[in-house]
């Protein structure tokens, strides 16, 4: 495992996937040149289906120059004019049809009471993994979980410089455990690599990109959307306190799930590890980010709240397709692993 580990690590840009549609493959095509080759002009954006794959892919495509990039790729790519207009088109395509989505959410104490909730009878992807779930399911599942796992935490770490005071420390402290503690062997996203490898999964960065669908792919959208825009940085806040709330009995059940089905020690160990860290989270999240961050700015609740909302739409959207094809009995992926 170690070693299937370190040889992947060493490549630390993923690959360029291929086409959903005309939208990214455009995109795609252009980034293959170097920067200021053409783009698809950004009013097709408008045409595209907001949770499709194509925007999807374009989005995410897009976003990642932000991140570890894609091999091959000019770095000048990630701040070209035309790419970013394009993006900015995708982006408000994809926020207002969220918006539609979650119109009339609660407040955010209503919106953060109701996460805290755990029905007796629970159903969704965790309980069915915990109870019934095959080793092809916790496959797919982490497959698909890469995406944002490998670099978990990143995303919301770009609200560190919009937050301050105890907002701010509050956010630091609940990162720092993200990132290990300062141990590059504890840094979750190096947990999860090691997790993918028990399952006998590749762990390389941006490995299943081509087989998640548009479901995933709007998960990691929202997160890197939310936290690249200063003005959404209540709504990223609400992202981060709806993963910090429910993660911890969430975690659970899919620790249960891998040491049910002998998945293997790290592969339990990844989740196990969030049972008791997110617990503690959560409590730090409520009280001192979200506590802090409206203390300071009382304006931005509705968007602490939509930020949840929004979170819970995709995370409701992502569960039922999985949920659809595992309950038929085929992949939940767009090609078998």
């Amino acid at each position: 495992m170690t070693d299937l580990v370190t040889a992947t690590e060493a490549a630390l840009e993923g690959e360029l996937p291929g086409g959903r549609g005309e939208l990214s493959q455009g995109v795609l095509n252009a980034l293959r040149a170097p920067a200021g080759a053409q783009l698809p002009d950004p009013a097709s954006a408008k045409r595209a289906d907001p949770f499709g794959d194509d925007l999807q892919l374009a989005l995410y495509v897009s976003y990642e120059l932000h991140y570890r990039g894609f091999a091959g790729v000019d770095p000048a790519w990630e701040w070209d004019p035309a790419l970013l207009a394009l993006r900015a088109a995708m982006e408000r395509r994809f926020l207002h049809a969220l918006r539609d989505r979650t119109a009339g959410h609660p407040d955010v104490h209503d919106a953060l009471d109701e996460l805290l909730v755990e029905p007796v009878d629970g159903t969704g992807v965790s309980y069915f993994l915990r109870d019934e779930g095959q080793l092809w399911h916790l496959r797919e599942y982490a497959a698909m979980r890469s995406l944002y796992h490998l670099k978990e935490a990143d995303p919301h770490a770009w609200v560190i410089p919009r937050l301050h005071g105890r907002a701010k420390a509050a956010f630091v402290a609940v990162e720092f455990d993200e990132f290990g503690g300062g141990r590059a062997e504890r840094v979750h996203a190096r947990l999860f690599a090691d997790l993918m490898a028990d399952l006998g999964l590749d762990p390389s960065y941006g490995r299943y990109l081509d087989a998640a669908p548009a479901e995933m792919l709007a998960n990691v959208n929202l997160m890197s959307l939310l936290g690249l825009h200063r003005a959404h940085r209540g709504a990223l806040v609400g992202h981060f306190a709806t993963v910090e709330v429910t993660s911890s009995p969430g975690s659970r059940r899919l620790a249960e799930a891998m040491r049910r089905t002998g998945a293997g020690p790290a592969a339990e160990h990844f989740y196990a590890e969030h049972v008791t860290a997110d617990a503690v989270h959560e409590q730090i999240v409520r009280r001192d980010v979200i506590g802090g961050l409206l203390a300071d700015e009382p304006s931005l609740a509705p968007d602490v709240a939509f930020g949840i909302a929004a979170t819970t739409c995709l995370e409701d959207r992502l569960g039922d397709r999985l949920m659809a094809a595992w309950q038929d009995g085929s992949t939940s992926l767009r090609a078998p692993l």
